[in-house]
Protein backbone atom coordinates (compact mmCIF):
# COMPACT_ATOMS: atom_id res chain seq x y z
CA UNK A 1 0.00 0.00 0.00
CA UNK A 2 1.44 3.48 -1.16
CA UNK A 3 1.93 5.88 2.27
CA UNK A 4 -0.54 8.11 0.68
CA UNK A 5 -3.23 5.56 0.58
CA UNK A 6 -1.95 4.76 4.24
CA UNK A 7 -2.40 7.87 5.72
CA UNK A 8 -6.05 8.12 3.92
CA UNK A 9 -6.83 4.72 5.44
CA UNK A 10 -6.09 6.06 8.98
CA UNK A 11 -8.07 9.44 8.86
CA UNK A 12 -11.03 7.09 7.92
CA UNK A 13 -10.35 4.72 10.55
CA UNK A 14 -9.88 6.94 13.26
CA UNK A 15 -12.97 9.02 12.50
CA UNK A 16 -15.44 6.23 12.41
CA UNK A 17 -14.52 5.28 15.79
CA UNK A 18 -14.17 6.80 19.62
CA UNK A 19 -11.12 5.78 20.50
CA UNK A 20 -9.01 4.15 18.06
CA UNK A 21 -5.37 2.73 19.10
CA UNK A 22 -2.26 2.24 17.30
CA UNK A 23 -2.24 -1.49 17.20
CA UNK A 24 -5.61 -1.77 16.34
CA UNK A 25 -4.40 0.46 12.86
CA UNK A 26 -1.44 -1.63 12.76
CA UNK A 27 -3.02 -4.59 12.13
CA UNK A 28 -5.30 -3.66 10.00
CA UNK A 29 -2.89 -1.58 7.55
CA UNK A 30 -0.37 -4.66 8.25
CA UNK A 31 2.22 -2.33 9.55
CA UNK A 32 4.22 -1.52 12.20
CA UNK A 33 3.27 0.52 15.40
CA UNK A 34 6.33 2.66 15.11
CA UNK A 35 4.99 3.52 11.25
CA UNK A 36 1.46 4.39 13.02
CA UNK A 37 3.32 6.95 15.41
CA UNK A 38 5.17 8.54 12.49
CA UNK A 39 1.76 7.96 9.96
CA UNK A 40 -0.24 10.12 12.61
CA UNK A 41 2.62 12.11 13.85
CA UNK A 42 3.32 13.44 9.79
CA UNK A 43 -1.53 13.80 9.88
CA UNK A 44 -1.12 16.00 12.44
CA UNK A 45 1.55 18.26 11.36
CA UNK A 46 -0.32 18.78 8.32
CA UNK A 47 -3.24 19.97 10.03
CA UNK A 48 -5.35 17.07 10.43
CA UNK A 49 -7.18 17.72 14.00
CA UNK A 50 -6.34 14.11 15.80
CA UNK A 51 -5.90 13.88 19.47
CA UNK A 52 -4.75 11.67 21.32
CA UNK A 53 -1.26 10.49 21.27
CA UNK A 54 1.50 7.29 21.49
CA UNK A 55 0.14 4.70 24.17
CA UNK A 56 -3.24 5.91 24.37
CA UNK A 57 -5.31 6.22 21.70
CA UNK A 58 -6.61 8.62 19.06
CA UNK A 59 -9.87 10.14 18.06
CA UNK A 60 -10.80 12.86 15.62
CA UNK A 61 -11.98 16.25 16.49
CA UNK A 62 -15.92 17.24 15.76
CA UNK A 63 -16.05 18.87 12.39
CA UNK A 64 -13.69 17.68 9.75
CA UNK A 65 -14.44 16.34 6.88
CA UNK A 66 -13.11 15.04 3.89
CA UNK A 67 -14.15 15.38 -0.55
CA UNK A 68 -16.71 12.83 -0.93
CA UNK A 69 -15.66 9.59 -1.87
CA UNK A 70 -16.95 7.21 -5.13
CA UNK A 71 -17.34 3.39 -3.82
CA UNK A 72 -16.51 1.28 -5.80
CA UNK A 73 -18.88 -2.16 -6.97
CA UNK A 74 -16.76 -4.15 -4.30
CA UNK A 75 -16.97 -1.67 -1.69
CA UNK A 76 -21.08 -0.90 -2.91
CA UNK A 77 -21.59 -4.64 -2.55
CA UNK A 78 -19.95 -5.11 0.62
CA UNK A 79 -22.35 -2.55 2.40
CA UNK A 80 -25.24 -3.88 0.96
CA UNK A 81 -24.93 -6.99 2.36
CA UNK A 82 -23.63 -5.21 6.03
CA UNK A 83 -27.23 -3.79 5.57
CA UNK A 84 -29.21 -7.30 4.62
CA UNK A 85 -27.38 -9.22 7.13
CA UNK A 86 -27.83 -7.43 10.22
CA UNK A 87 -31.01 -5.46 9.94
CA UNK A 88 -33.09 -8.36 11.28
CA UNK A 89 -31.23 -8.47 14.42
CA UNK A 90 -31.14 -4.60 15.21
CA UNK A 91 -33.98 -2.69 16.89
CA UNK A 92 -36.69 -1.20 14.39
CA UNK A 93 -34.94 2.59 14.83
CA UNK A 94 -31.29 1.55 14.07
CA UNK A 95 -33.05 -0.97 11.13
CA UNK A 96 -34.94 2.21 9.20
CA UNK A 97 -31.74 4.09 9.70
CA UNK A 98 -28.98 1.68 8.24
CA UNK A 99 -31.84 1.58 5.30
CA UNK A 100 -32.15 5.07 4.94
CA UNK A 101 -28.34 5.29 4.99
CA UNK A 102 -27.88 2.48 2.46
CA UNK A 103 -30.50 4.70 0.12
CA UNK A 104 -27.67 7.78 0.37
CA UNK A 105 -25.28 5.56 -0.41
CA UNK A 106 -26.65 3.74 -4.19
CA UNK A 107 -28.24 6.98 -4.95
CA UNK A 108 -24.57 8.28 -5.52
CA UNK A 109 -23.28 5.47 -7.03
CA UNK A 110 -22.66 5.00 -11.28
CA UNK A 111 -25.38 2.89 -12.46
CA UNK A 112 -23.35 0.38 -13.14
CA UNK A 113 -21.82 -0.13 -9.35
CA UNK A 114 -25.23 0.56 -7.80
CA UNK A 115 -27.09 -2.46 -10.56
CA UNK A 116 -23.97 -4.54 -8.95
CA UNK A 117 -24.90 -3.60 -5.39
CA UNK A 118 -28.71 -4.43 -5.47
CA UNK A 119 -28.34 -7.70 -7.35
CA UNK A 120 -26.13 -8.90 -4.85
CA UNK A 121 -27.24 -12.57 -4.16
CA UNK A 122 -26.59 -12.02 -0.62
CA UNK A 123 -29.82 -12.02 1.66
CA UNK A 124 -30.50 -12.81 5.54
CA UNK A 125 -33.51 -14.39 7.14
CA UNK A 126 -36.13 -12.09 8.35
CA UNK A 127 -36.42 -14.37 11.44
CA UNK A 128 -34.62 -12.23 13.53
CA UNK A 129 -35.63 -11.06 17.14
CA UNK A 130 -38.91 -10.99 18.62
CA UNK A 131 -40.71 -7.55 19.28
CA UNK A 132 -40.45 -7.24 22.55
CA UNK A 133 -36.47 -8.25 22.52
CA UNK A 134 -36.35 -5.27 19.49
CA UNK A 135 -38.05 -2.55 21.52
CA UNK A 136 -35.90 -3.33 24.47
CA UNK A 137 -33.30 -3.30 23.10
CA UNK A 138 -33.56 0.16 21.28
CA UNK A 139 -34.28 1.36 25.28
CA UNK A 140 -30.88 -0.17 26.25
CA UNK A 141 -29.15 0.86 23.38
CA UNK A 142 -30.50 4.60 24.40
CA UNK A 143 -29.90 3.94 27.64
CA UNK A 144 -25.79 3.34 26.97
CA UNK A 145 -25.67 6.64 24.38
CA UNK A 146 -27.26 8.93 27.24
CA UNK A 147 -25.02 7.28 30.06
CA UNK A 148 -28.26 6.33 32.40
CA UNK A 149 -28.15 3.88 35.08
CA UNK A 150 -30.57 0.88 34.53
CA UNK A 151 -32.97 -1.16 37.03
CA UNK A 152 -33.15 -4.71 35.76
CA UNK A 153 -35.28 -7.21 36.59
CA UNK A 154 -33.01 -10.83 35.07
CA UNK A 155 -34.04 -13.75 34.77
CA UNK A 156 -30.44 -16.25 34.86
CA UNK A 157 -30.23 -19.39 32.76
CA UNK A 158 -31.15 -21.76 36.06
CA UNK A 159 -34.07 -19.30 36.19
CA UNK A 160 -33.28 -17.59 39.24
CA UNK A 161 -34.44 -13.85 39.16
CA UNK A 162 -33.05 -10.49 40.66
CA UNK A 163 -32.93 -6.96 40.80
CA UNK A 164 -30.24 -5.51 39.50
CA UNK A 165 -28.63 -1.47 39.33
CA UNK A 166 -26.45 -1.31 36.56
CA UNK A 167 -24.47 0.63 34.31
CA UNK A 168 -24.61 -0.16 30.56
CA UNK A 169 -21.61 0.23 29.03
CA UNK A 170 -22.46 -1.56 25.29
CA UNK A 171 -24.93 -4.14 23.55
CA UNK A 172 -22.84 -7.01 22.20
CA UNK A 173 -24.09 -9.62 19.28
CA UNK A 174 -23.19 -13.00 19.45
CA UNK A 175 -24.79 -14.85 16.34
CA UNK A 176 -28.00 -15.83 18.45
CA UNK A 177 -28.85 -13.79 21.15
CA UNK A 178 -28.07 -10.03 22.39
CA UNK A 179 -26.25 -9.65 25.41
CA UNK A 180 -25.64 -5.98 27.88
CA UNK A 181 -22.66 -5.75 29.25
CA UNK A 182 -22.35 -3.47 32.36
CA UNK A 183 -20.83 -2.68 35.29
CA UNK A 184 -23.36 -4.46 38.25
CA UNK A 185 -23.22 -2.02 41.69
CA UNK A 186 -24.63 -4.59 43.11
CA UNK A 187 -22.00 -7.61 42.41
CA UNK A 188 -19.44 -4.17 42.28
CA UNK A 189 -18.35 -6.42 38.74
CA UNK A 190 -18.89 -6.23 35.51
CA UNK A 191 -21.89 -8.79 34.71
CA UNK A 192 -23.00 -9.48 30.94
CA UNK A 193 -26.91 -10.22 30.99
CA UNK A 194 -29.05 -11.61 27.87
CA UNK A 195 -31.08 -9.67 26.57
CA UNK A 196 -34.30 -11.49 26.02
CA UNK A 197 -33.79 -12.88 29.77
CA UNK A 198 -34.47 -9.37 31.32
CA UNK A 199 -37.93 -9.17 32.23
CA UNK A 200 -38.40 -5.29 32.97
CA UNK A 201 -36.04 -2.62 32.98
CA UNK A 202 -36.29 1.13 34.24
CA UNK A 203 -34.01 3.82 32.57
CA UNK A 204 -33.20 5.64 35.83
CA UNK A 205 -32.76 9.48 35.63
CA UNK A 206 -29.59 9.23 37.56
CA UNK A 207 -26.70 9.52 35.13
CA UNK A 208 -23.20 8.13 35.57
CA UNK A 209 -19.83 8.97 34.30
CA UNK A 210 -16.40 7.22 33.21
CA UNK A 211 -14.99 5.63 36.22
CA UNK A 212 -11.36 3.91 36.55
CA UNK A 213 -11.96 0.39 36.93
CA UNK A 214 -15.70 0.48 35.42
CA UNK A 215 -15.19 1.05 31.83
CA UNK A 216 -16.04 -0.80 28.86
CA UNK A 217 -12.27 -1.16 28.16
CA UNK A 218 -11.73 -2.46 31.33
CA UNK A 219 -14.11 -5.14 31.16
CA UNK A 220 -12.29 -5.85 27.37
CA UNK A 221 -8.84 -5.94 29.30
CA UNK A 222 -9.99 -8.28 31.96
CA UNK A 223 -11.53 -10.70 29.22
CA UNK A 224 -8.23 -10.49 27.53
CA UNK A 225 -6.58 -11.48 30.41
Amino acid sequence: MRRADRLFQIVQLIRGRRLTTAEFLAERLEVSVRTVYRDVAALQMQGVPIDGEAGVGYRMKAGFDLPPLMFSKDEAQALVAAVRLSQPQLDEGLADEAEGALGKILAVLTPAARASAESLAVFAPQTGLDATTRQRLARLREATENRNKLSLHYQDLSEQTSERLVRPLACLFWGQVWTLAAWCELREDFRSFRVDRIRSLRVLDERFRDEPGKTLADMTRRQRG
